[in-house]
């Protein structure tokens, strides 16, 4: 029994990460209707950012902040300058777009890093207080990290005038232009967010499973299936789609087919969800006349 707890704890460690980046995938497809394919891969290269400032001997939490700041520009950039004249583009030319800008961040993280594995540190002592009975303290301490980032998003969109702007944009651009809402802005803003969140959840996932170009090509699997889960249009239900993952993820690894076959899960439950409820957990039903 110990050992099943253990495995739900732990579970919710890696389903904070996983939602994370289901978020953000979430954000982008709020504002674009698309699905971004290189989330992963600009994770990857964000924290090879951070892992060189380490390096450098900058300490964590400055690199940390700075990562973040970064991932956003990027982000920003990224919007403004290549996919914004791409906004009235059909779709399979965004979907192009996004696994060209796969290929390419993936073939930076190894043209400028190299591809051999690197152990990330984690900013969170073993031994330290963080540490209990079902958590690691890397575990708890990212558990903590990213209710932290949920929490701040949600004043964000709640509470600012910035936020309350890019959730009208998201909702009805049309309308939205008409209050004055520079609609083009506040999507670049959402992929800088969108950039920064998952480059968050790449520096908490990198001391658990080392850091090399490929290093989330598994973990936006695990986001996509938490995305759709819990609803693609719905950013809290993607949250909670993340923990579902990582308790399934666990608990199916451990006890019934392995750790080997773990990815797997993330698959069925992709394909699962797309057959038999297309909207997901919390996702809005839309249903269009023809």
């Amino acid at each position: 029994m110990e050992g099943v707890i253990h495995q739900i704890f732990s579970g919710l460690a890696n389903g904070c990460i996983y939602g994370s980046i289901a978020l953000a995938l979430v954000m982008i497809y709020q504002a674009t209707h698309h699905l971004n394919f290189a989330q992963g891969e600009m994770a990857t290269f964000s924290t090879f950012i951070a892992w060189a400032l380490i390096q450098k001997g900058m300490p964590y939490w400055v690199a940390f902040g700075l990562t973040f700041a970064v991932s956003f520009v990027g982000g920003l950039v990224i919007q403004r300058t290549i996919l914004r004249p791409m906004e009235k583009a059909p779709v399979l030319t965004n979907v192009c777009v996004f696994i060209g800008l796969l290929l390419i961040f993936n073939a930076f993280s190894g043209w400028f890093f190299d591809h051999t594995v690197k152990a990330f540190p984690s900013p969170f002592a073993q031994e330290g207080i963080l540490r209990t009975a079902f958590f690691s303290a890397h575990e708890f301490g990212s558990f903590l990290v990213m209710l932290a980032v949920l929490l701040a998003l949600f004043a964000f969109f709640r509470f600012t005038p910035i936020g309350l702007a890019m959730r009208a944009a998201a909702q009805n651009p049309d309308s939205a232009r008409l209050v004055g809402i520079r609609v083009s802005w506040m999507l670049a803003v959402g992929w800088g967010l969108a950039a920064a969140i998952g480059a968050i959840a790449g520096m908490m996932v990198a001391p658990i499973v080392f850091l090399d170009p490929n290093m989330m090509a598994g973990i936006l699997l695990y986001g996509f299936a938490a995305a759709l889960l819990g609803g693609v249009d719905n950013p809290w239900g993607a949250v909670v789609g993340g923990l579902i993952v990582g308790v399934l993820e666990n608990l199916l690894g451990a006890y019934v087919i392995g750790t080997e076959l773990k990815l797997t899960v993330a698959l069925v439950l992709i394909v699962g969800t797309l057959t038999l409820m297309p909207s997901g957990l919390f996702g809005k039903h839309v249903v269009t006349r023809v």
